[in-house]
C-alpha cells in the first residue's frame, strides 16, 4: 500500500504509523512511516507554541516515534489496540505537555504483514477547549458524567458526595478497587479520601496512604504517564512494561496482585491535584472507562479545587497566621456552639486566660520582629503545657485555653507550672484559670479566669517591679 500517497488525501495534520507485533503479545517499535504536509510542516515549520514543545528538527520517515513526540504510554497502547485490534479511537482531549487542546481521531489501516499493524493518526490542534466536542460523547458516556457532577454539585458534603462518586465509578469500571488521593506535591504529601471495594463504599484505615513510602511512589506518577492525561493497562501483560520504565511502582502493584490498572490525574490550573485509579478492572470496558473518566475527572478536579480552597479560607478565618493556633474568630464560634446548644457542653471543663508579659517593652527596644517571635515562643510554651486542650490566641498578646480533659488538680498544675517558667525564663505570662464541676456557662466561667489572670498580672509586678510594664 502506497502510505504516503493515503496521507496526502487528508487536508488535516495527518500521518501513518507502524506497530510491531512480538510473538507473546507485546509490541515493539512504534515508527512513523508517512506524513502529510501538514504533519511534515508541524514538525519542520511550527507555528505555534503548542507545536513547538515537541517538533524540532527534520522528518524522517520510518523513524521512532518518540523522535517526534514525548513517549506516551497510553499513546503507545492505543495505537497497538487499534493496529491490531481493528477499532478506530476518537479523543478530544488537553494532554498536561502541551498548552493546547487535540482533537484526534486514530483509525486502524489494512497490513499485509502479520506481526506489523498500521494505523492512521489525524489529529486538529486548537488554543482554546471547544465545548461541542467535550459534550460530543454517547449517551451513556454523558449520562454517567452528568449523574457525578449532580452529586457533587447537589450535596453541601463534599467528602460524602465523593465517596459516593468514586463507589460508582468502581462499579462502572467493574474494578475490584477504586481510590480518590489528593495530593500535595509541593509539600510532599498525599491523603486518600475515598475507596471503593467492588462498588461498595469502604472505610480507610488510618495512615493506610498518608506515608512517605507510598507518597514515594505517588510523585513517580507524573513521568509515568508521561505527560498523557491517563495510564490504562488491560492486562498481566501490559502491566510488564511498567517494570522498565517504574520498577518500584510495579513490584508494588504486582504485590497487591494488581493484574490491570487505571489511572488518571486530576489536573486544575495546570497543577495535579490529586489521582484516581481503579485496579483489576473489566478490560472489556477500557474505551468507555477511558472516554468516560477523561470527561468526570475533569469536573472532579474543578470540585476538588473549590474544596481545597474552602479549606485553606476557613483555615485562615480560623487559624492565626503568625502562632499556627487558633484566633479569636474561632474562640468565638466554639463559645456560640456551646451556649447555642449546637455543641453539647461538658459538665467539667477548665477555662484559662495567660496574658504575655512584655510584649510592648520588646516590640519599643528590639522590634516587631522580636515581638513576634516571643508572641510563637509564648503560643509554642502553652501547647506544650496544654498538649491536648483547645488553644486560641484571643487578640494581642493574650490567650485563652479550653479544655475538658484535664481535672482541677491538674489545670492548677500546669499553671503554676506555667507561674514558675515566667520567673526562670524568658517567656512570661499572667494566667488565671476556672474549673467548671457544674456545667457553668462558659461566659461566665471566661470571666471569671480573665479576672482572676488580672489579679495574677498585677501579683507578678508586685514580685518584679523591674519589670514593670511601660
Amino acid at each position: 500500500m502506497d502510505y504516503q500517497k493515503y496521507v496526502d488525501g487528508f487536508e488535516l495534520t495527518t500521518c501513518i504509523i507502524s506497530v510491531e507485533r512480538f510473538p507473546d503479545g507485546g509490541y515493539g517499535n512504534i515508527r512513523i512511516v508517512a506524513g502529510n504536509k501538514a504533519y511534515i510542516d508541524s514538525i519542520e515549520n511550527p507555528f505555534n507554541g503548542a507545536s513547538s514543545h515537541m517538533l524540532n528538527n527534520k522528518f524522517i520517515p520510518g523513524s521512532p516515534y518518540e523522535k517526534y513526540i514525548p513517549k506516551d504510554l497510553n499513546f503507545e497502547q492505543t495505537c497497538f489496540r487499534c493496529a491490531f485490534e481493528k477499532k478506530p479511537v476518537h479523543t478530544y482531549l488537553k494532554p498536561d505537555r502541551f498548552d493546547c487542546w487535540i482533537n484526534q481521531y486514530i483509525m486502524p489501516v489494512h497490513s499485509d504483514e502479520p506481526d506489523i499493524g498500521y494505523c492512521c493518526y489525524t489529529l486538529d490542534v486548537t488554543m482554546e477547549a471547544d465545548a461541542a466536542l467535550m459534550t460530543n460523547v454517547s449517551a451513556s458516556t454523558a449520562s454517567s458524567v452528568l449523574e457525578t457532577c449532580i452529586k457533587l454539585r447537589g450535596s453541601s458534603d463534599f467528602k460524602s458526595a465523593v465517596t459516593e462518586v468514586i463507589a460508582n465509578i468502581c462499579e462502572y469500571c467493574g474494578a475490584q478497587k477504586c481510590d480518590l488521593l489528593l495530593t500535595d506535591l509541593r509539600q510532599g504529601s498525599c491523603v486518600c479520601i475515598a475507596e471503593s471495594v467492588e462498588g461498595r463504599i469502604t472505610e480507610i484505615p488510618e495512615g493506610k496512604y498518608d506515608n512517605a513510602r507510598f507518597f514515594d511512589i505517588v510523585k513517580t506518577w507524573g513521568d509515568t504517564i508521561a505527560g498523557s492525561n491517563c495510564l490504562i493497562l488491560k492486562d498481566p501483560r501490559e502491566l510488564e512494561i511498567l517494570k522498565e520504565r517504574n520498577p518500584v511502582w510495579y513490584e508494588s502493584l504486582r504485590t497487591a496482585g494488581v493484574d490491570s490498572i487505571v489511572l488518571f490525574p486530576l489536573v486544575r490550573n495546570a497543577e495535579t491535584v490529586g489521582y484516581i485509579w481503579a485496579t483489576n478492572f473489566d478490560p472489556s470496558r477500557a474505551q468507555k472507562i477511558k472516554d468516560t473518566l477523561e470527561l468526570t475527572t475533569y469536573f472532579i478536579a474543578a470540585e476538588i479545587a473549590n474544596f481545597q480552597l474552602f479549606r485553606r479560607l476557613e483555615a485562615m478565618s480560623t487559624v492565626d497566621m503568625l502562632t499556627g493556633i487558633m484566633n479569636r474568630n474561632a474562640m468565638n464560634k466554639k463559645v456560640d456552639a456551646l451556649t447555642s446548644g449546637e455543641e453539647k457542653a461538658p459538665e467539667r471543663y477548665a477555662v484559662i486566660f495567660a496574658d504575655l508579659n512584655g510584649l510592648k517593652r520588646t516590640n519599643d527596644i528590639n522590634g516587631h520582629s522580636a515581638g513576634d517571635k516571643l508572641l510563637k515562643d509564648g503560643a509554642a510554651r502553652l501547647k506544650e503545657r496544654f498538649p491536648e486542650s483547645d488553644i486560641f490566641r484571643a487578640g494581642g498578646d493574650e490567650f485563652v485555653v479550653i479544655s475538658d480533659r484535664i481535672s482541677e488538680a491538674e489545670m492548677e498544675k500546669r499553671m503554676q507550672d506555667v507561674r514558675k517558667d515566667s520567673e526562670d525564663g524568658n517567656i512570661s505570662f499572667a494566667i488565671g484559670g476556672f474549673y467548671s464541676e457544674k456545667g457553668e456557662d462558659i461566659r461566665l466561667a471566661m470571666r471569671i479566669a480573665d479576672e482572676r489572670m488580672y489579679a495574677d498580672k498585677k501579683a507578678y509586678y508586685e514580685k518584679f517591679p523591674e519589670r514593670a510594664r511601660e
